[in-house]
């Protein structure tokens, strides 16, 4: 082993001219201004040039329930399926589209509809289940989209699809996305933070990987930060005993100027993302306890949350703690609820699932309103997949479960650049397919990014010798019917 050797072939010819010139003259300039200075840049500035256009917004909230909830019980209303109820699933909706090896060996796809009641909500009269009573307060808050559609029909792919806009791993996700684009408007708290709050015991739960988060090929400082729960809020970001903020600052300092050299001398983007995030981390030992103390939230605010507001690791807490982020400057924050996959017992383990979420959710659109924060604030709701219109297992009126269906299922938004009070899309008296105004989860990406002033076909990043994109190499369509 030649030491010398491995050290020439890190430096290629291109990357040593590529950091010879503006890269040195940083580092310079960086000990010109001296530490104190640096500490005060922003960590994560935006690109240049971004956002190509004026956004509608500024933030996005991404309320993902995992496990995907049945549309025909929440928001796709569908009485004539009453009159079929136990019937098989005529072919002519089915038309021969591919079924999960799940139910495919049932002898029979019975008919389930919803044993739910739902009713036209707000001015709008948007449909809503009694499964949601408070949602169908904001429902003239919100656009419903009743036409979304994706390729995967399992969960873990499916789910990869909706964050990172691929069913393969490996791709970065829409938060680290808006990340690299838009960077940071907080100079405390990272730009991209995620929840996976508790669910109701008993759920059906599928696993969650950290690629729903991931920056994937994109440099690691544009990963989600973890919220946890449960013991410190985020890991390894406290002083251990007997080391003071002063001493740690002093640590750093002499830490960044050893990275800095490391950087000049093998040019290795990863040795940036350490300097920004331990100055990140620095930064987040004072924002992070004030953020999650409570304290000064009025009883009124805690009311509306609900009773699990005030208990970490909750739905409820993370929803709170959303609004606080996005007062802080935050610039997307992704909750993940998981057991919404309910292939049997559905009518009572939905039930729990939405006591859970419902309140909070409707209570987050609220507060955000009254605050002025929701008008540059865009938030989605939604899971990877619907639900199929046939019951998996046995059926009776009361008891029924669902299956994977990828053709359909619905999704809302609010807030920044969004027509509130609308209704896209329509689907079968089977809730089985898209009858009109069919939206493609990289159209739903496509239209995420324009709201924050972001083309998604100018919006890439090389690797692997492809200009990589959020939305893939397909054409996408911005969905201007549910725009402002």
């Amino acid at each position: 082993m030649n030491p010398a050797n491995e050290y020439h072939q890190l430096q290629t010819r291109r990357s040593f001219f590529e950091g010879a010139g503006l890269k040195i003259g940083g580092v310079a300039l960086a000990h010109l201004l001296g530490q104190r200075a640096r500490a005060a840049d922003n960590v994560h500035p935006a690109l240049p040039g971004f956002p190509h256009f004026a956004p509608k917004a500024k933030h996005l909230i991404y309320l993902h329930m995992n496990g995907a909830p049945s549309q025909i019980d929440l928001f796709d209303h569908k009485p004539v399926l009453h009159d079929h109820f136990g019937k098989e699933l005529p072919d002519s909706v089915r038309q021969g589209q591919r079924i999960t090896t799940m139910t495919s060996g049932q002898a029979k796809l019975p008919v389930a509809p919803s044993k739910f009641a739902f009713k036209q909500c707000g001015k709008s009269g948007i449909w809503m289940s009694e499964l949601v009573p408070h949602m169908q307060t904001i429902a003239d808050d919100i656009s419903m989209i009743k036409s979304v559609h994706t390729e995967a029909i399992n969960h873990d792919p499916a789910c990869t699809f909706v964050m990172t806009g691929s069913e393969q791993p490996g791709k970065p996700s829409l938060g680290s996305w808006i990340s690299y684009g838009l960077g940071s408007v907080s100079q405390n708290l990272p730009a991209f933070v995620v929840f996976t709050p508790t669910f109701p015991k008993g759920s059906q739960a599928q696993a969650l990987f950290t690629r729903m988060w991931s920056s994937g090929f994109l440099p690691t400082k544009y990963d989600g930060v973890a919220m946890r729960g449960v013991g410190d809020p985020v890991l390894y970001v406290k002083n251990p005993p007997g080391v003071n903020p002063g001493d740690r600052r002093a640590m750093l300092d002499a830490l960044n100027l050893l990275n800095q050299k490391s950087w000049q001398r093998f040019g290795d983007p990863e040795t940036q993302t350490r300097i920004a995030q331990y100055e990140m981390a620095f930064r987040m030992q004072a924002s992070v306890p004030e953020l999650t103390d409570l304290a000064s939230e009025s009883k009124a605010t805690l009311q509306m949350y609900g009773p699990n507001v005030e208990k970490p690791g909750t739905y409820a807490h993370s929803a709170l703690l959303t609004r606080r982020l996005i007062e802080r400057g935050v610039r997307t924050v992704q909750i993940l609820h998981r057991g919404w996959d309910q292939h049997g017992r559905l009518p009572k383990l939905i039930k729990g699932q939405c006591m859970d979420v419902d309140q909070p959710t409707a209570a987050l659109v609220k507060d955000l309103k009254a605050r002025g924060l929701l008008d540059d604030t865009l938030i989605v709701f939604g899971g990877e997949f619907g639900r199929t219109v046939y019951s998996q297992g046995a059926l009776t009126k009361d008891n029924y479960g669902r299956d994977h269906h990828p053709r359909n299922f619905c999704m809302w938004m609010a807030g920044g650049g969004v027509k509130a009070g609308t209704t896209l899309g329509k689907t079968d008296d089977f809730s089985y397919n898209i009858t009109e105004s069919p939206v493609h989860l990289n159209d739903l990406n496509a239209t995420i990014l324009h709201c924050l002033g972001i083309d998604n076909r100018r919006f890439t990043f090389p690797f692997q010798g492809l200009d990589q994109r959020l939305t893939g190499v397909e054409d996408t369509r911005i969905v201007h019917e549910i725009l402002a």
